[in-house]
C-alpha cells in the first residue's frame, strides 16, 4: 500500500521481443532456474505493484501472478508494447512502474525506491545509475496518454521523458540494482558467471 491510498501502482513488464541477437526470446531465458519473465513479475510483485501486466509477442507465455497481453505489432519495437500495456491497466490504477524483461539486475529495492518517490509526490520517477537515467520508470496516470502518444519504435518512453524533464524525479539506484541487459549470447554468459 502506498501513501496515496488503497490502490498501489501497477507493474508493467515489456517482454515481447524475439531476441534476434540472442537467438531466442529473452522472456524465455533462464537464469538460476528462473525464466526472465517470471523474475521480472516477481520483482514487481515483491515491490508491491498490483496488478502486474506482461506484454508478450514473439513467444506465447503463461505467467503466474500476472495479466498477460499479446502485442500483435511486437516487431515494430517496444513503443507499441508500452502503448498496449498502458492500455491494459485498470482505470483505478494510479501509477505504473515499467520494466524490461532483459534487465535481470533490476531489483525489488530499486522498484520500491521509485514507489517511495511517488509516495513523496513524484509524477515521474526514473531510476538512475551514476547519474544516468535508465530503467525502471514510474509514471502517474495523468501522463499515461502522453507517454503512449510518444512511444514509437524501440525508444519507449524516452521522447516523453526528454520533453518533460521538469516532471522527472531522478532516483539513484546504483547501490541496489544495475541496468545491464542481455542482448547477445556473450551478455548471457556474463550474467551466468
Amino acid at each position: 500500500m502506498t501513501l496515496h491510498g488503497e490502490v498501489p501502482p501497477a507493474g508493467l513488464l515489456l517482454a515481447a521481443g524475439e531476441g534476434s541477437r540472442l537467438g531466442r526470446p529473452k522472456a524465455l531465458v533462464e537464469l538460476g532456474g528462473e525464466r526472465l519473465v517470471d523474475r521480472g513479475v516477481r520483482v514487481l510483485r515483491e515491490a508491491g505493484c498490483s496488478p502486474v501486466v506482461v506484454v508478450t509477442g514473439a513467444a506465447e507465455l503463461e505467467v503466474m501472478g500476472a495479466v498477460v497481453v499479446t502485442n500483435p505489432g511486437w516487431r515494430t519495437g517496444m513503443g507499441s508494447s508500452l502503448r498496449i500495456g498502458l492500455g491494459e491497466l485498470p482505470p483505478t490504477c494510479p501509477a505504473v512502474v515499467v520494466t524490461l524483461v532483459d534487465q535481470p539486475r533490476i531489483t525489488t529495492a530499486a522498484v520500491r525506491r521509485l514507489i517511495e518517490a511517488y509516495d513523496g509526490g513524484a509524477q515521474v520517477a526514473v531510476a538512475t545509475y551514476g547519474g544516468k537515467p535508465r530503467n525502471p520508470v514510474l509514471f502517474v496516470r495523468a501522463h499515461f496518454s502522453a507517454v503512449a502518444e510518444t512511444a514509437e519504435g524501440d525508444v519507449g518512453a524516452r521522447p516523453f521523458l526528454r520533453s518533460h524533464a521538469d516532471l522527472v524525479t531522478p532516483v539513484p539506484c546504483e547501490d541496489v540494482a544495475a541496468p545491464d541487459d542481455i542482448d547477445t549470447p556473450e551478455d548471457l554468459a556474463a550474467f551466468s558467471d
